[in-house]
């Protein structure tokens, strides 16, 4: 089947960015490099509390297959002196997509970094794998000691 070349020139173009597109795009600059992780102070300093964060669209890359690996990251953690700033954290997060690493080496760095960023009293990441082969991966990491709340 041909197509008439007026609307193939159209689907062709509505695919190319506009002339007033910039490339790359800010999301893609934002995480081209390992993004910052920013904290602010906590407001509650000397009161445990805990904050739960769900990340449900983490990739990386299989170190073997350079196919790509999709998880929900589950993030808990008790504020030392500082708290993750949420943007911050998201665009950390993203900055993994095109990385291959590990399920297992993954997690440890992404907890490595939450903690030299934040100091937390106590953290826990797990990071939950979607089957890929008929194999469920579930990294659960943590660091320091879980207070009562």
């Amino acid at each position: 089947m041909s197509f008439p070349s007026s609307s193939t020139s159209k689907a062709a173009s509505a695919l190319e960015p506009d002339e007033g597109t910039v490339s790359p795009r800010y999301g893609e600059r934002l995480i081209s490099e390992e993004a910052p992780l920013i904290c602010f102070d906590n407001p509650r300093r000397g009161r445990a509390y805990e904050v739960a964060i769900e990340l449900p669209e983490f990739t990386c890359k299989c170190p073997f297959s350079g196919y790509p690996d999709f998880a929900v990251l589950r993030l808990i953690y008790q504020p030392g002196p500082s708290v993750l700033e949420l943007k911050a954290l998201k665009l950390y997060v993203n900055s993994w997509r095109d990385r291959s690493i590990s399920h297992e080496e993954v997690a440890n760095r992404i907890l490595d970094d939450l903690v030299a960023a934040a100091a937390p009293v106590w953290m826990q990441l797990e990071a939950d794998f979607n089957p890929r082969g008929n194999v469920h991966t579930v990294i659960r990491v943590s660091h320091g000691q879980r207070q009562a709340c």
